[in-house]
């Protein structure tokens, strides 16, 4: 389905938010960073080098594979193995399998337990929460978006988590989308996603007949102009009126003040 020109669409008021999870309401970028300098730590093979290039590193064979695990070509422990025998290649480490995997093993510890989510993302839940039904539609397995869901506190603002595993396709396609509403019994024209990438939670919601709403955390270049763009989930107001057309949900309001 070729994309829509904004004046053939129609949106009304949301009655359903969708969401993006990793780098829109969980912080992937940044614990991941997180994780690398803690497992690099005091090996004087990573003492001169510098970490934000580690990580755009890192972060290029993660973009790189993932399409490739969710198609079924690696497994993901398969799949973490040659990210880091990769990463770590030109270091002179992770030579063997067993280098890699220990290596990975480590990281993935530190990611787990650094996990964080992007700032204002819960406030934002508990503010939309009361008024609207909430979808996460995600690229990635279902076990591991729970556990996410779960460290982050964000499981009981969720009324539905859509993932990739679970229908059998990746956004953008936009069947993931239509089972989203179905699961969430909202129309195209009533709802909104909220996400960080451009082709999977824009392009992809625009295929669907949904508003998107992009988040720019990264300073990336807008490819069309009449798609609405934040650049952080705060101030909570601005991000509510975006999303809703209402800077303040007075019910939710006051519940967040006595919490």
């Amino acid at each position: 389905m070729p994309l829509q020109p904004e004046s053939s669409l129609h949106f009304v008021g949301p009655t359903v938010v969708l969401f993006d999870l990793d780098d829109t309401l969980f912080d992937h970028a940044n614990t991941a960073r997180a994780a690398l300098a803690i497992t690099t730590a005091g090996l004087p093979e990573f003492q001169e080098v510098d970490l934000e290039a580690l990580y755009q590193q890192y972060s290029a064979i993660l973009e790189e594979m993932h399409p490739q695990v969710l198609a079924g070509r690696y497994s993901y422990e398969e799949a973490r193995r040659l990210r880091f025998q990769r990463l770590l290649a030109p270091y002179g480490l992770g030579a063997t399998n067993a280098e890699a995997e220990q290596f990975a093993h480590r990281h993935y510890g530190h990611y787990q337990r650094l996990r964080r989510p992007v700032p204002g993302a819960l406030p934002l839940l508990e503010a939309l929460k009361p008024h609207y039904r909430i979808g996460i539609v995600t690229n990635n397995r279902t076990s591991e978006q729970k556990e996410k869901l779960t460290q982050l506190g964000m499981s009981h603002l969720i009324d539905a988590l859509i993932t990739s595993e679970d229908v059998g396709v990746t956004k953008p396609n936009p069947r993931i989308y239509q089972v989203a509403l179905e699961r969430l019994h909202g129309s195209p024209a009533e709802t909104v996603m909220v996400g960080d990438n451009w082709l999977a939670d824009v392009v992809g919601a625009l295929e669907a007949g949904i508003r998107p709403l992009w988040l720019n955390r990264f300073a990336s270049t807008r490819a069309l102009p009449h798609v609405d763009e934040i650049t952080s989930l705060e101030p909570l107001p601005d991000v509510l009126l975006k999303i809703t057309g209402q800077a303040s949900l007075e019910i939710n309001q006051n519940a967040l003040v006595s919490s």
